[in-house]
């Protein structure tokens, strides 16, 4: 269970959640048709070594990537990969130069995008995290200057991005992804703003949220994957997430200057030619409660 000031590497509570999408990255570059492929994704697995090496070699069948969610899960981190490369770089081309990875985890898109000369990545993660993955990438260049920000994002991360160097009067670049089911709906409206309190006009941001689940679902779900100790296969999921929304993000952005548009998850799987997962699958579910969304400041 989550408390306030808990903390993780990359292979315990939430830290281990960015393994099990690097993994779901990794086996959508093995496919001979991938929507994103991102060639550090299996660098990180293999780092960490045991069932995660395994998955890539075909040599853990019960892995739960390898199911029918799984293999439904792959889809949706490929093509949500897909998704926020293409906003990076739309923002990029547009004159942007200032990117911020808010709970970086494992994203490599300091390392494998295209950036214009000048470009500035700054990580926001765990300070357990960063070591990780600047020890697993040592002897990998970044295609950007690259700046760690060990913080918490429940404290005061845009003192903590200031004081590394950031410009709160050049546009800039965010990205919220695979994070706001992680943070109390306090703390998403606390990230909201400072997001917004640090964007000069002409930024650019990009989410992905959840809609919530009915919470007597969700107090099932969670008591179910306590008596499975296995449950997920790669840690447990429930245990992790808050279920809470503040305001939809697309409506909360709209509110203050913000040109917001949302996709949701089912129809961005279409349009890459995925299948989308039926309503009564495990996967179908979540994917219905799925939005990617991406906001320009006015």
């Amino acid at each position: 269970m989550r408390t306030d000031h808990d903390t993780w590497d990359i292979t315990t509570s939430v830290g281990s959640t960015a393994l099990f999408v690097a993994a779901a990255r990794a086996l959508e570059a093995q496919k001979p048709d991938p929507v994103a492929v991102d060639p550090f994704a299996e660098i990180f697995c293999r780092v960490v070594g045991g069932r995660w090496a395994d998955l890539l070699d075909g040599a853990a069948p019960d892995h739960a990537l390898k199911s029918e969610f799984g293999t439904d899960f792959v889809n949706f981190q490929g093509v949500r990969t897909k998704y926020f490369d293409t906003y990076f770089l739309e923002a990029a081309a547009a004159g942007v130069r200032q990117i911020v990875l808010l709970a970086a985890g494992l994203d490599s898109r300091a390392y494998r995008l295209d950036w214009p000369v000048g470009t500035v990545v700054f990580e926001l993660d765990q300070p357990q995290v960063l070591d990780f993955k600047r020890d697993a990438l040592a002897g990998c260049r970044p295609t950007a200057q690259r700046r760690e920000v060990a913080v918490d994002l429940r404290d005061d991360w845009p003192r903590a991005l200031l004081d590394r160097g950031f410009d709160p009067t050049s546009p800039s670049a965010w990205i919220v992804e695979g994070l706001l089911i992680y943070l109390p709906a306090t703390a998403q409206v606390q990230l909201f703003s400072g997001i917004d309190a640090l964007s000069a006009p002409g930024s650019h941001a990009a989410l992905e949220e959840a809609v919530p689940m009915d919470a007597a679902v969700f107090a099932a779900k969670r008591e179910a994957e306590r008596a499975d100790e296995n449950s997920s296969n790669g840690g447990p999921f429930f245990q992790l997430v808050y279920n809470e929304q503040y305001e939809p993000a697309a409506q909360w952005f709209g509110a203050r200057g913000w040109q917001a548009d949302a996709t949701p998850l089912p129809e961005y799987l279409r349009a890459q030619g995925r299948p989308v997962p039926g309503p009564d699958s495990e996967a179908g579910t979540m994917t219905s409660t799925i939005s990617l969304i991406s906001a320009i400041k006015r």
